[in-house]
């Protein structure tokens, strides 16, 4: 088959999405251009780096078969509901059918004012884009689920937030960007009204093989609705953990910043650990820590205890029964994260599983980080380096002074690695990253864009698409920051 858009979502009609068209910019440029996503998608080289592209993905025109649509959802922000939010500064043109069938929205955020824009200008600063377009891919090549960015254009008018920035508009690419707060736009705000079509649709999108086999296992307590919430469990248990094994902080994990397909969405006031703390918050809004580093699995549970609440209608027509079944698929989230984050960590400190007897081992290496203010990325990748026998052939050493109550710890450590496999070293090395998209690198990309070079942007993306492996320049990459060039708070940029 020929790739092409197609339009699912805005055939589920009005009540789901508003038709909208983005609003024309004046000088739009290049930022950068993602030729290797492009790739995978099947986009057509006529739709890449030409001018007619470039007014396009600006707001100046409609690529062919496009439909724009905002969406509409509700949410939890910061624990209190907001009964309709919607897609305030994003444009979903359609759902981009590849080659082979896969089935992704493609969406312009920061493409102007939308019905969902509540009074704003639905523009986004170059800032949030950069800070996107280079964290999200980023957190693709560290195998993370997320969602993608193919193109970032500047827009060549002033956006006006506690100041005059310069525009752009990110083009972003997602499995779909069907949230827990689109669920609880119908179910709460709506009273139910168009539930059952919009779970039916996810269903069908998402969990269309799960669903086959449930329908093939019979029974009675197997509907559409429970089914999505088993997957969404399971997609999120296993997210957050790997957010946990990198030391990221999304920031904002309100219920509209939660996929339903389990992607990373929203890099707004999103950041890696340096030292490691882990109470540690960056988002300048998040006053109160609810989005701390280790609050994060409990607040993912909490958001799809959520989910739950919204679909017991559908679940069963008994109330009590109804509750029942939701309480049994919230409470599997725990050991679901826990068997997540353990695999996560097995493979971070080399070993082929992790026995109950690890706990100790663990929990001692993060108190030493923690109480020594160690780097997490780099004290794994000195892990790494020691299991490989290649400190001295690697920068490690330059970047990296280990404690003195590291060094007691590590026989411990050493002790119990005795008779892993090279698997196991080979599996370390390949989720131990040199490099990440460092808080104070995303600054100094953002200082360059806004004064139109995106130089910085481009080489920073194109390091860290590889970001296993020990490349020429890295002493400075991968070092962690100085005490001057420390990010202590990050901005949504709304």
């Amino acid at each position: 088959m020929a790739a092409q858009f197609d339009n699912s979502y805005a055939r589920l009609g009005d009540d789901y999405s508003s038709p909208v068209q983005p609003t024309p910019t004046r000088e739009p440029r290049w930022m950068l251009f993602n030729d290797a996503l492009a790739d995978t998608i099947h986009w057509p080289a006529a739709w890449r780096c030409t001018d007619t592209t470039l007014e396009q993905l600006a707001g100046n025109g409609l690529l062919a078969g496009s439909e724009p649509i905002s969406t509409v959802y509700a949410g939890h922000q910061f624990g209190s509901y907001n009964p309709q939010l919607g897609d305030g500064r994003a444009i979903l043109l359609g759902e981009w059918l590849s080659e082979t069938g896969q089935r992704l929205d493609i969406q312009l955020k920061g493409a102007g004012p939308t019905p969902f824009s509540r009074g704003g200008d639905g523009r986004s600063p170059v800032g949030p884009v950069v800070r996107e377009f280079l964290v999200s891919e980023a957190m693709h090549a560290l195998g993370v689920p997320t969602t993608r960015a193919l193109a970032a254009v500047a827009t060549g008018e002033p956006v006006y937030r506690t100041g005059m920035e310069p525009g752009a508009v990110l083009t972003r690419v997602a499995s779909s960007h069907l949230r827990i707060g689109t669920v609880q736009y119908f179910a709460m705000t709506q009273g139910g009204e168009g539930l059952a079509a919009l779970i039916d649709y996810v269903v069908d999108r998402h969990f269309a093989q799960p669903w086959a086999l449930a329908e093939d296992a019979g029974g009675t307590a197997t509907n559409k609705a429970t089914v999505l919430l088993a997957e969404v469990g399971k997609k999120l248990a296993v997210l957050v953990a790997h957010w946990q094994s990198l030391g990221f902080i999304h920031g904002v994990l309100n219920t509209d910043n939660m996929l339903l397909c389990g992607e990373t969405v929203d890099y707004g006031p999103c950041a890696f650990i340096d030292g490691h703390n882990p109470d540690r918050v960056f988002s300048a809004i998040d006053v109160q820590g609810r989005y701390a580093y280790r609050n994060q699995p409990g607040i993912v549970h909490w958001n799809l205890s959520v989910l739950a609440q919204c679909l017991l209608p559908l679940i069963h027509d008994e109330q009590e029964q109804a509750v029942a079944m939701a309480q049994q698929l919230i409470d599997a989230f725990p050991q679901q994260y826990a068997d997540a984050y353990s695999g996560f960590m097995a493979t971070k400190f080399g070993f082929d599983g992790l026995r109950p007897d690890d706990k100790a081992l663990v929990d001692g290496f993060f108190d030493v980080l923690g109480s020594d203010h160690l780097d997490f990325t780099l004290a794994f990748r000195w892990l790494t380096e020691l299991a490989q026998d290649s400190v001295d052939q690697s920068p490690i050493a330059d970047l990296f002074t280990p404690s003195a109550a590291l060094k007691d710890w590590l026989p411990q450590w050493q002790a119990r690695r005795a008779g892993t496999s090279e698997e196991a070293i080979a599996r370390m090395a390949s989720h131990n990253p040199v490099v990440i998209p460092r808080n104070h690198h995303i600054a100094r990309a953002i200082a360059r864009a806004d004064a139109e070079d995106y130089s910085v942007m481009a080489a920073y993306y194109s390091r860290w698409q590889h970001p296993h492996q020990w490349l020429a320049g890295d002493e400075n990459l991968a070092a962690a920051p100085t005490s001057d060039e420390i990010v202590h708070k990050t901005f949504c940029g709304t």
